[in-house]
């Protein structure tokens, strides 16, 4: 798929199969991820299984913009500033989930859950057709220290767990940066492709 100028009937096609319950991997304006509908328990399961993940693990809401994202967290006046000046972007926000959002995919202790609008034409595209967000995790797998950077070696991979690839060409290997909002104050949990020096 070309990344800067993604056919409408190809975007469609995906959304449709998101909508199904399919589990993709795709990219993003950091790296590649996987991403299923948001009430989809069994690719979240899926999610876990392929990662590897524990219950405390924050699942990323992709929105396509900020008004999106307002429905799914709770921003006060200093923080949406904060945030609204680095979207869209390569970071995560970690924030209080509303009650939009699922319980299984909150924070079990902190009801948090992590939100983010990519700088992505793809993923823009998709998340337009979608009229939803996308329920996401970067692809890393276990014991590997860095994302796959190639759709095709996705597809060579991971073709037997997952329901498609969307392949753009070249991904970059950084994760985004990571910042929780949840006290109120900037903490910076990961440091990614997000320049993290505006939080400091």
């Amino acid at each position: 798929m070309h990344p800067e100028n993604p056919q409408a009937r190809s975007i469609a096609q995906i959304a449709d199969a998101v909508r199904s319950g399919a589990l993709i991997a795709y990219p993003t304006d950091s790296c590649y991820a996987l991403g299923c509908r948001l009430g989809s328990k069994d690719g979240v399961d899926r999610i876990r299984a392929i990662r590897r993940l524990d219950d405390r693990h924050h699942f990323t809401l992709m929105c396509r913009d900020f008004a999106q994202l307002g429905q799914f967290v709770r921003v006060d006046n200093d923080v949406f500033r904060a945030v609204k000046a680095s979207t869209p972007g390569s970071y995560t926000f970690i924030l209080p989930a509303t009650r939009e959002v699922p319980r299984k995919l909150m924070h079990p202790k902190k009801k948090t859950v992590g939100v983010r609008i990519p700088d992505h034409v793809v993923t823009q595209a998709l998340l337009a057709e979608l009229g939803e967000p996308l329920l996401s995790s970067t692809l890393l797998l276990p014991d590997e220290e860095e994302p796959m950077t190639q759709g095709w070696e996705i597809k060579d991979r991971l073709d037997h767990v997952v329901d498609a690839v969307v392949d753009s060409g070249e991904c970059g290997t950084e994760p985004t940066t990571v910042v929780d909002f949840s006290s109120g104050e900037a903490e910076i949990v990961r440091r990614g492709a997000g320049d993290p020096s505006r939080f400091e």
